[in-house]
């Protein structure tokens, strides 16, 4: 991989995604290499000639899958998840008794885990709360493959094995031995689609949740304080956002106010 032909893609990743990859020259010639060879490429040049001139193309679409890692799990993070029992949901049952409605993103789905977690959740609460609650929840990401996988929702036992026994027994039906399948019920609480972080917020109502976890890693923070200055503005008034215990925002140059490490809150 020439100098040139590495600053094009990272370049290009940057620009679309807002991922930045300048110093990953060894993870991006690791992944791209095989798949060049396989797909019978003779130059990194002529890859980005398919990506670029052809932006419907499968190569178009399937570049963020080569270059990005999904890596997670069920629980991740759980002081989050006690967070919102404990705190944020008897807060949403008190202002939201009127319309019934929790709307709830989470941002980067992955395959499936952190947003069928919070459904999970969601339903376990507010099922107890008089009346029909409305808790389905929006699961993005720009990865087609892992939303894919997500939508399937199909996991290994040593992969569930996090979560609470009357979870497993709720939400997932046993397939075999060593794979189950999320129920029709969790399914239909989580809505999963393709999106890009970079595009204009196009969602007609305000969230009241977001997770934004493990995802600003990869952005620089110009790209990090425009998309939170984004999300802020389309979220509700007391709205929390969640972010990466390991991530952190400059509380100068954002209108959130701090609550906990990793939470953060839109000013009532």
């Amino acid at each position: 991989m020439s100098e040139s032909e590495f600053q094009r893609i990272v370049y290009y990743v940057k620009s679309k995604y807002g991922i930045e990859l300048g110093h990953k020259r060894t993870l991006i010639e690791g992944r791209l290499e095989n798949h060049l060879v396989r797909n019978g490429y003779t130059s990194y040049n002529e890859y980005m000639d398919e990506v670029e001139y052809h932006p419907n193309s499968q190569e178009a679409k399937n570049i963020i899958n080569v270059l990005t890692t999904n890596h997670t799990y069920f629980m991740r993070e759980p002081e989050h998840f006690r967070f919102l029992k404990e705190n944020v949901f008897p807060q949403l049952r008190i202002r939201e008794s009127k319309d019934k409605d929790i709307r709830t993103w989470c941002a980067a789905a992955s395959t499936g885990e952190e947003p069928y977690t919070l459904g999970m959740l969601l339903m376990d609460y507010f099922k107890l709360a008089e009346g029909n609650w409305d808790t389905t929840l929006l699961a993005t990401d720009i990865s087609t493959k892992v939303l894919k996988f997500a939508i399937e929702g199909k996991y290994l036992a040593e992969q569930i094995a996090p979560l609470p026994n009357v979870w497993k027994k709720c939400y997932f039906k046993r397939k075999s031995e060593e794979e189950y399948q999320v129920t029709d019920e969790l399914k239909k609480q989580v809505l999963f689609r393709e999106f890009n972080l970079m595009n204009p917020l196009p969602f007609r109502k305000k969230f009241h949740i977001v997770f934004l976890r493990n995802v600003m890693i990869y952005f620089d923070e110009e790209t990090k304080i425009q998309l939170l200055n984004r999300i802020y503005d389309h979220m509700e008034a007391g709205g929390y956002l969640f972010i990466g215990t390991t991530e952190t925002i400059d509380k100068s140059r954002t209108r959130f106010r701090y609550v906990r490490p990793a939470v953060y809150q839109k000013v009532i």
